[in-house]
């Protein structure tokens, strides 16, 4: 199999996770600047899961550039990253959510 169909197949669920990711961020209550004080965690997590998954969906990218034929230890390898970059989700919410507590961290720190 040539690159095309796995490099298709992980710019989506990368664009998925990064939806979930977004989808998890809830507006504030109130209308002023203030009210965005206590989201400002979760926004902040989100920008730097937003920033570690673009670097692996760009070193992905670079990574099947040079690769002419996919295997199926290729296809194994990418669904584990896959599988671990499917958990940026929860680990970004988890984390934002609880102000970087240490258990919440360590988790996010797995992931990455």
């Amino acid at each position: 199999m040539k690159t095309g169909r796995l490099e298709a197949f992980s710019d989506g669920v990368l664009a998925i996770i990064i939806t979930i990711m977004v989808l998890g961020m809830s507006a504030p209550e109130g209308y002023t600047f203030e009210a965005l004080k206590p989201i400002l965690p979760v926004f902040l997590t989100y920008v730097l899961s937003f920033i570690y998954v673009g670097i692996y969906w760009n070193n992905h990218h670079h990574l099947l550039q040079a690769v002419n034929k996919v295997n199926g230890n290729i296809l194994w390898a990418n669904l584990n990253l896959l599988f671990w970059l499917s958990l940026f989700p929860f680990a970004t919410d988890w984390l934002g959510k609880n102000h970087f507590e240490d258990n919440p961290t360590a988790i996010y720190g797995i992931v990455l």
